[in-house]
């Protein structure tokens, strides 16, 4: 099974198929996708122009979509390597029960469904590296009562989410399940109290 670099190279490949660029790019997101792989998509899609059931797409649009997945992955890739580091020196502390950040951690490992978006059409608009930047950086600080990717303060509670965890708080404004460890207890019970309704695209 290729991997994401040995896809890139493919995407990249100027005497490639645009077809088999195209899904290359798309297997892309099977090693890397921060919203899912379906909301990844759309997401790149919308920002680079790209339509979503072309088969021979611009190549300049692809590398464009490919150089946004790259540069997030990379964010990831050195936040994995801390997270690793800091569970090395618990481990040697004698920590060895992982709490409900390393919980949340655990189904995230490998770059899929970071901030998973239930409604693929539904997804922040800004970069995707400078998300993640926004999602790491309150992950390493004190819990807040707002989404701490687009500062959005209305989040519901969805009981019916496609994937684990099958429930969880939602933020109305970009979509994303926000990640339970970046909440006050107080906005947890607030959005539990919430019920959900449908969300705007924030394409």
């Amino acid at each position: 099974m290729a991997g994401f670099r040995s896809l890139a190279r493919q995407v990249r490949d100027p005497r490639g198929d645009l077809a088999l660029r195209r899904y290359s790019l798309r297997k892309c997101l099977e090693r890397f996708a921060p919203y899912g792989h379906r909301a990844t998509w759309d997401h790149l899609c919308a920002r680079h122009g790209i339509g979503p059931e072309d088969r021979a797409p611009d190549p300049e649009r692809l590398i464009g979509a490919l150089e946004e997945l790259e540069e997030a992955r990379a964010v990831w890739l050195a936040y994995e390597e801390g997270f690793a580091a800091r569970r090395r020196r618990e481990k040697h502390d004698g920590l060895r029960r992982p709490g409900t950040f390393d919980d949340w951690h655990r189904r995230t490992w490998g770059g899929r469904d970071i901030a998973p978006c239930d409604d693929p059409g539904v997804h922040p608009s800004a970069p995707l590296a400078e998300v993640l930047d926004r999602l790491i950086a309150a992950l390493g600080g004190e819990p807040g009562a707002a989404c701490p990717v687009c500062a959005e303060t209305d989040i519901v509670w969805r009981r019916d989410l496609a994937r684990e965890p099958w429930f969880g708080p939602v933020c109305t404004g970009c979509g994303i399940v926000v990640p339970r460890p970046v909440l006050t207890a107080g906005a947890l019970a607030r959005a539990r109290s919430t019920p959900a309704g449908g969300l705007a695209s924030a394409a």
